[in-house]
This record gives structure tokens, C-alpha cells and sequence, in this order.
């Protein structure tokens, strides 16, 4: 009788994650509505704020959207297929929005597939989230002070309401995160990071 190796279940959660959260949904919709190739438009990043700068709000809606999703989805799907999964196809499809091995590994920011993935696993923290994003977003109009904190906030609302299991890959994507915003990290120690609604915003992903 044929005997499933012990490895390859896991080894299957973590390409999945990884493909799932590679799909550029922002490059993909923009060109397919012809509104250019976004990684010549604005900051070049596959996010929905440099969507956004192509002037098609829906668009931009859509893609956030898309990219929140496939952040849920790689959870789902890790959890259906082995016990204890999620997470690690969560982490999977962060990475791989981040890292997309179709763009040599030049991706977004993460901020809405990070979302996605900490609102599967657990949804308090993702409601955290999501009013850390928002409210420092249209407090200070900095996209990248409200990605960034969102980030943050994620393995705290974790350790704060009690799921010590998940701290460890919310702390590594939070990492991953402000990594990724270095250069808006710079520009903020600047004084020179824009804010959303200027011509040269910075986008979250």
C-alpha cells in the first residue's frame, strides 16, 4: 500500500501559499483594462495605491480587495489540507506577494495580503488591524505610517488576546513588513515621505 511521505502534505501547503499570494492581482487588472503597466506608473509598485494613481479608484478597490483576499484564501486552503496549516500558507502568500517569482522577486509592500492572512487566522486582531491601518491612514495621510503601525499591531493583538501560537508568524510578517518600507522609513527620518492625495504618494504595497 502506497504510503503518503510524511513531508509532502506540508511541502504542498507551502508552494500553494506561496503561488496564491504571488499572483499580482494590481499588474494583472491594470493591464487588462488597459490603463499601462504598473510597475511604470508612480512608485512602479503592484499595490492598490499606485493603482490608485492610475485614476481608477474601482480599480484600486479591487485590487486591495484581491490582495486581501488571496492572503484569506492561502489560509483556508493550508488548513484544509493539513492540520495546523494555516499559518504557514498564510506566511507563504505574504512572502510571496512580497517576493513574486514572476516579477524576479519584486512585489508589494504586503500590507493587504498581511491583513488577509491575520484575519483568517484569528479575526479580532484582523479588526485591530484594520482600525490601526484606517485610522492612522486618514489620520496622518501617510500611507506607509499606517501600513507600517497596521503591521506592528498585528503580534501585539496576538499576544494581547491570548494566541501566543500565532505571535511568532505575526511578529515575522510585521518584520518582513517594515523591511519592505525601509525606503519610506528613510524618506519619513527625511521629512520628505508624501502624503496620499499628492501627486508622489507612497503606497503601502
Amino acid at each position: 500500500m502506497f504510503m503518503t511521505p510524511y513531508w509532502l502534505l506540508p511541502s504542498l501547503v507551502l508552494i500553494l501559499g506561496y503561488l496564491l499570494g504571488s499572483i499580482p492581482f494590481g499588474l494583472l487588472l491594470t493591464r487588462i483594462t488597459g490603463a499601462g503597466d504598473l510597475r511604470q506608473i508612480g512608485s512602479g509598485n503592484i499595490g492598490a495605491t499606485n493603482v490608485l494613481r492610475t485614476g481608477r479608484k474601482g480599480l484600486a478597490a479591487a485590487t486591495l480587495l484581491l490582495d486581501l483576499l488571496k492572503g484569506v484564501a492561502a489560509v483556508l486552503v493550508g488548513a484544509a489540507i493539513v492540520d495546523g496549516g494555516g499559518p504557514m500558507a498564510g506566511a507563504m502568500a505574504f512572502i510571496g506577494h512580497c517576493y513574486p517569482v514572476w516579477l524576479r522577486f519584486a512585489g508589494g509592500k504586503g500590507v493587504a495580503t498581511m491583513m488577509g492572512v491575520v484575519t483568517a487566522l484569528y479575526w479580532p486582531a484582523g479588526i485591530v488591524f484594520a482600525l490601526v491601518w484606517l485610522g492612522l491612514l486618514f489620520g496622518t495621510r501617510w500611507s506607509s505610517v499606517g501600513g507600517m503601525s497596521a503591521g506592528i499591531s498585528a503580534p501585539v493583538a496576538m499576544w494581547a488576546f491570548g494566541r501566543m501560537d500565532l505571535v511568532p508568524v505575526a511578529l515575522a510578517m510585521a518584520l518582513i513588513l517594515l523591511w519592505r518600507h525601509r525606503a519610506n522609513i528613510a524618506r519619513l527620518m527625511k521629512g520628505e515621505e508624501p502624503k496620499v492625495g499628492t501627486s508622489k504618494s507612497a503606497s503601502p504595497e
